[in-house]
């Protein structure tokens, strides 16, 4: 462990494998007029010196200072650091005065969580909002989707192991800055697509698509391979995932590292606040984009509200790129330590899980962990700790549902709520800005409110995915789907059975409509037609509030209307659900419990390891996490949401994206998957607290000492768990 060099040269010390106190004990008088040396012993027999030290709030009661005196122990603690590291902020030589302002823990948590604001506004936001334009725009299937969408835990995982391990005892800021180096490259990437391939043109003209026009599709143009370019969004979600890895496991450790441990949770709990509010800036910023036609400066006949629709998905990629390399240079300018933050370290309360043989005082080791020889030693440890291996499991299950939701919320919506993909996205940055950002941080804040200890902890993880297992509960409900006819609803005003496509009726049968042609239109009797056509309506015209097209004399609606008229409007029929506001309210109550114990479950992780291994314990906590909830949880998503499809889009005989989905098979898979996972959770945090095993003398252990002197035990305690050198030489 390396202790940083004061930035003014106050403070130094000897270092060797540890940190060496060197103290000149200062003399004072006793009842006889004779002068003694101020020194406490601790319990393994090594004098502590009453010097004034980084550590004097802490060591001062332990003085037999006369009452209403001074402290008879004076500022002669000296600190060397024998590989005079600077501890400035700047690049290299150049480090001015101004720059030092930022060279505090504030400062680099605002750095940091512009990073990590970015990376959830990228990834988690702008990713999922735009699923449904590059589906469309690149023919691709939901699964296909989300594999793009998993790749990102996929390349994660991959270098999780080597980054925690060896970042964990390295430069810390330069992996961190490197990394969102890295992550913007990976949104350029992504970008990639627009530029690389043709207009995207669509044959639609004001006549095109009623009945009786020349309706004619090529499908020789059709088979353009477009879907190949999945591998070049897979190629820019596996930078992303390179890049960010760093960022949640080196970032948290070096916030951790450099703050007072009672504050810690609140700085990761703001640290993790704004990696929730990106994704939900993500969401507003993109759903508006997508009101954007892809293809700036070109006209299109096109309405937001026609699934042909391509809104700009591509901006949103490129302003993040250029964000993150704006980003890296300053975190890139951090020193490895903070200055002032060793008194932090010999502070801290150790809350290590102990193991029966002993032999997690292996990581106290201040050289374990420094080569790839302590690898296999250092997973094992991991291992052989109950509560850390039931904390992983049980992120696993909340990374799951929250991989699949985040990635398909806002079809969900679309689907269940009959709104424009714009819209759907919309109306999930607005659930996900205050239940996700403000659940996030008050995680953090309970836990430095009521000061709870490890176990303390994981009881409140446990009550939070009780809650939100209730919560869960609304997905028995659901909105009904509005009647499309000729897939959900007769012609002839009767049910179809499910599975069947019936498109042409009496109505429309010398129309010569196309199936490839799908472009919704509302009828004025309240039912969705697949096409103007298909409503057989032979006149167009643009309504003049908001220009949106109405079809006129419009057969198949005028059998069905009850007043006469036969007019249909572009885009679906809005929905008239009942229970909008109630999916709503619980879908919030869900979303907030959720992340309501996202903090508090990374601060018992922290607490549960030795600090050595903090690094790459969330290392490897990240690896479980994704392998077993992040990859497999948009896939499976994907998955169950492609089974609730009704109309797929035809591609000259070949399937598309998907156009309709069933609500009610919809609702069910997500209620049956979030009980599923809800009740492993559970599972998982109450196992995790019954099994953890506190040190002895820790105020979450059955012997622990009184609260009148819990402070001072509790910083000894700390002192020897971190198997820390202490030795007090005395000159004159």
């Amino acid at each position: 462990m390396e202790m940083p060099q004061n930035s003014r040269g106050e403070n130094t010390f000897i270092s060797t494998q540890s940190f060496v106190f060197t103290s000149v004990p200062t003399p004072i008088e006793n009842g006889s007029g004779t002068k003694e040396l101020c020194h406490t012993p601790l319990s393994n027999g090594t004098l502590l010196s009453n010097a004034n030290s980084p550590l004097d709030s802490c060591i001062q009661p332990l003085c037999n200072a006369t009452s209403g005196k001074s402290s008879p122990c004076s500022e002669e603690v000296k600190y060397v650091s024998a590989d005079r590291e600077n501890i400035a902020c700047g690049w290299g030589a150049f480090a001015p005065d101004c720059l030092q302002f930022f060279n505090t823990p504030k400062g680099i948590l605002f750095f940091l969580c512009m990073a990590s604001f970015l990376q959830g506004m990228t990834v988690n936001g702008f990713i999922n909002t735009v699923i449904t334009s590059i589906e469309r725009r690149y023919d691709l299937h939901s699964y296909q989707s989300g594999l793009i969408a998993s790749s990102y835990d996929i390349a994660a995982c991959a270098c999780l192991t080597f980054v925690s391990y060896f970042g964990g005892t390295g430069h810390k800021p330069r992996w961190l800055g490197w990394g969102v180096l890295v992550m913007g490259l990976g949104s350029i990437v992504f970008a990639l697509p627009q530029f690389t391939t043709g207009h995207y043109e669509v044959n639609f003209s004001e006549e095109f698509g009623i009945c009786g026009s020349n309706q004619n599709v090529s499908c020789t143009e059709r088979s353009s391979g477009l879907s190949n370019y999945r591998f070049v969004f897979m190629l820019g979600q596996f930078l992303h995932g390179i890049g960010a890895t760093p960022l949640y496991t080196l970032g948290v450790t070096y916030l951790d590292e450099n703050v007072k441990s009672n504050y810690s949770p609140v700085y990761i709990a703001i640290f993790y606040t704004a990696a929730i509010l990106g994704p939900a800036a993500g969401y507003l910023i993109g759903g508006a984009l997508l009101n954007i036609y892809t293809e700036i400066g070109r006209t299109t006949e096109l309405t937001t509200e026609n699934p042909l629709w391509v809104g700009a998905w591509w901006i949103g990629f490129l302003g993040a790129g250029a964000s993150a390399f704006l980003i890296s240079i300053p975190i890139l300018g951090y020193p490895r330590q903070l200055p002032g933050s060793q008194r932090y370290v010999v502070m801290r309360v150790s809350e290590t899980h102990q193991l029966k043989d002993g032999s997690h005082k292996t990581a106290s080791n201040p050289d374990f962990g420094k080569t790839v020889k302590d690898l296999p030693l250092s997973i094992w440890l991991l291992l052989q700790n109950p509560t850390f291996i039931l904390l992983c499991l049980a992120g696993a299950t909340e990374a799951t549902l929250i991989a699949g939701m985040s990635t398909f919320g806002p079809k969900f919506l679309e689907s269940q709520f009959s709104l424009s993909a714009s819209e759907a996205a919309t109306l999930f940055g607005y659930l996900v800005v205050p239940a996700g950002g403000g659940g996030t941080f008050l995680g953090g804040f309970f836990v430095n409110k009521f000061k709870l200890r490890c176990s303390g902890i994981i009881k409140f993880c446990l009550f939070c995915t009780v809650t939100s297992l209730l919560a869960t509960c609304i997905f028995f409900m659901h909105c009904p789907n509005m009647p499309v006819a000729g897939v959900t609803f007769k012609y002839n005003e009767s049910d179809l059975p499910e599975g069947t496509l019936q498109l042409l009726a009496s109505c429309n049968e010398n129309c010569g409509c196309l199936r490839e042609i799908y472009s919704p239109v509302c009828g004025s009797d309240n039912v969705t037609y697949y096409s103007p056509c298909h409503a057989g309506c032979s006149t167009v015209s643009r309504s003049p509030e908001g220009g949106k097209k109405v079809y006129h004399d419009c057969n198949c609606a005028r059998q069905h209307s009850h007043s006469g008229l036969s007019h249909a409007t572009a885009g679906k029929c809005t929905s008239s659900c009942e229970t909008k506001s109630l999916l709503l309210v619980f879908i919030f109550i869900v979303i907030l419990f959720t992340f309501l114990s996202s903090i508090p479950a990374l601060t018992a992780t922290l607490r549960c390891v030795s600090d050595r291994q903090r690094s790459f314990a969330l290392g490897i906590q990240w690896i479980v996490v994704r392998t077993l909830g992040g990859i497999p949880g948009p896939i499976a998503f994907g998955w169950v949401i492609d089974k609730a499809c009704l109309l797929w889009q035809d591609q000259c005989g070949d399937q598309g994206s998907c156009y309709i989905y069933q609500n009610s098979a919809m609702s069910h898979y997500t209620l049956i998957a979030g009980i599923v996972y809800k009740v492993l959770g559970i599972i998982f945090f109450g196992s995790a607290c019954l099994l953890y095993k506190p040190p002895r003398g820790s105020p979450d252990s059955p012997a622990a000492s009184p609260p009148s002197s819990s402070s001072a035990s509790e910083n000894i305690t700390d002192l020897q768990e971190q198997g820390s050198v202490l030795q007090t030489q005395d000159s004159v």
